[in-house]
């Protein structure tokens, strides 16, 4: 089965550089071991980065991806490599947490996913943007993403 499981992957266990842009990134997958169990799967990225499209500064977020698998799971390398793509792409919040939303429902086919993006401030003011595919499948424990909302210096 690992043998299977792996022969799809490009980037797992070698050497891969960054994509140039989200778009050139691959979302590589492999199949779900428990298809008909309904389970969260959640990845978080503390530090991800993107360009404000005006300024062409950083903006930092704090990004929660949870989803409910089908058929297929992200593979974790190529997860990170597509988002640290976005570290060169001018975009506005809103737009850039959709983006990946969308790009991750089209890549896996889950029964359901969230995305929430806890952006720091930009012009003083912290912007939050979540997205969910519709209502979590019925008795599925789904915790709190864990980011406290932001409170500046207390």
């Amino acid at each position: 089965m690992v043998k299977k499981t792996r022969s799809n992957l490009t980037l797992l266990g070698r050497p891969a550089r960054q994509p140039d842009s989200p778009d050139d990134a691959v979302l590589e997958t492999v199949p779900n071991p428990h298809p008909g169990t309904a389970y969260l799967v959640r990845f978080a990225a503390p530090e991800f980065t993107t360009l404000c499209p005006i300024t062409g500064q950083p903006d930092f977020a704090h990004l929660v991806i949870d989803y409910v698998p089908r058929a297929k799971l992200v593979e974790s390398k190529s997860l990170k490599l597509f988002l640290a793509a976005f570290r060169n792409r001018g975009t506005f919040h809103e737009d850039c947490t959709l983006a990946i939303a969308k790009r991750l429902e089209r890549a896996l086919e889950p029964r359901w996913l969230r995305i929430g993006g806890y952006w720091y401030p930009r012009g003083g003011m912290p912007i939050d943007v979540f997205y969910q595919s519709g209502p979590p499948p019925k008795g599925l424990w789904l915790p709190d993403q864990g980011v406290a909302p932001y409170r500046g210096r207390g």
